[in-house]
């Protein structure tokens, strides 16, 4: 049988060869995930990234989110993407990256012009 000490006050804990005890650093904060937060603000417009937060996992992120950046009825849908997942390219690749498209001109509206009436183009 196990030796039973009452540690700290908690009750009997196991000590003894047959139980390891190894110290575990406690998790923070600061060891939570960084998440981006994105809000669409109305019907029919894009999401907007609106800031960062830390959270423990994806569904606390929303809910985070939630209360940190539509506190005000300011969103109908949110989005939270873990930053370290998020690939991006570099703003100095900017010519060599969307230079192939400045020479198909027939890809942008501009030979037609849109009524006032439609929204969101």
């Amino acid at each position: 049988m196990a030796d039973l000490t009452a540690e700290g006050g908690h009750g009997a804990v196991p000590t003894g060869p047959q139980v390891p005890v190894q110290p575990q650093r406690a998790t923070t904060r600061r060891d939570w995930p960084l998440y981006e937060v994105f809000v669409r603000g109305k019907r029919g417009l894009n999401h907007v990234h609106v800031g960062s937060l830390h959270a423990p996992d994806d569904e606390m992120a929303v809910h985070a989110a939630r209360d940190v950046y539509t506190r005000r009825n300011e969103g109908v849908s949110i989005w939270v993407v873990r930053a370290a997942d998020i690939t991006a390219s570099s703003p100095d690749e900017k010519d060599p990256m969307f230079a192939p498209s400045g020479d198909k001109v027939y890809r942008h509206p501009t030979f037609y012009e849109l009524p006032d009436d439609v929204p969101h183009i």
